[in-house]
């Protein structure tokens, strides 16, 4: 593996594209959607932290849990892509570097720990030797496979820089801020992305001609979005992992 200075991808991050060169227009795109998706990440955060005062009985206070949580599973999403090299597909060092800002903004995440485990995913799904995102062959049910499933990329470095960083924050930041629009959007996303792009795709039986062991929610793309940006639609991104989330619908 090379390092994120490379003018190279990984043969990782090779697998999805047909070629390591798209053209400029793609790379554009796939940049901006990047942009737009960690901007408004941090934008709606900071607000939320600095700016917000908490109103425990009115329903807003609630409510705004919810856009944050869709931009942290968007954060996950757009390193998900990088690591497909589909964000700057002729720019891998950028697509590198912005895989790596989004993953670590997503609660410390590291790129580079993240990369050989999705592929290892991709190269042998549903098999519970090989497969980091599967259960262990006998624990199918939701909460057991989760725990393997965080066991395999939760660290004890991210929940340390996490409690640092908490601890720091709340010197001059309000700590139910921090806890409502921080952290609790950082779990609750890691639930969605958990539920919506590995339990309910992988589990079960599948046909026998069905060579991604996976399956896809209905053809309903206002739905796809909002619950995890068309990742839902996972037999698609399996057989087509080339193509970045924001044109995953048109495969459907």
């Amino acid at each position: 593996m090379v390092t994120v200075g490379s003018d190279e991808m990984t043969a990782a991050e090779m697998t999805a594209a047909p070629s390591s060169v798209r053209p400029a227009r793609a790379d554009q795109r796939g940049v901006v959607v990047a942009l737009l998706v960690i901007s408004a990440w941090a934008s709606l955060l900071t607000w939320l932290l600095t700016e917000y005062s908490i109103r425990w009985t009115s329903p807003f206070t609630w409510l705004l849990v919810l856009p944050m949580t869709h931009l942290y599973t968007g954060l996950f999403i757009t390193a998900h892509d990088a690591m497909h090299g589909t964000v700057a597909p002729a720019r891998p060092r950028l697509n590198r570097a912005l895989g790596t800002v989004a993953a670590f903004l997503f609660a410390f995440n590291w790129y580079g720990r993240l990369l050989p485990r999705h592929h290892l995913h991709h190269r042998h799904v549903a098999s519970p030797d090989l497969d980091p995102d599967f259960h262990d062959g006998h624990h199918s049910h939701f909460l057991p496979w989760f725990g393997r499933f965080a066991w395999h990329y939760v660290t004890v470095w991210q929940v340390l820089a996490m409690a640092v960083t908490y601890n720091l924050l709340k010197l001059v930041v309000p700590m139910e801020n921090l806890i409502l629009y921080w952290i609790a959007p950082a779990v609750l996303a890691t639930l969605q992305l958990f539920y919506f792009g590995t339990y309910r795709p992988h589990r079960g039986e599948h046909a026998p001609n069905n060579p991604h062991f996976a399956r896809s929610q209905p053809r309903q793309h206002v739905w796809a979005f909002l619950s995890c940006y068309f990742f839902g639609y996972h037999y698609e991104h399996h057989d087509e992992p080339g193509v970045p989330w924001w044109l995953l619908w048109k495969t459907r």
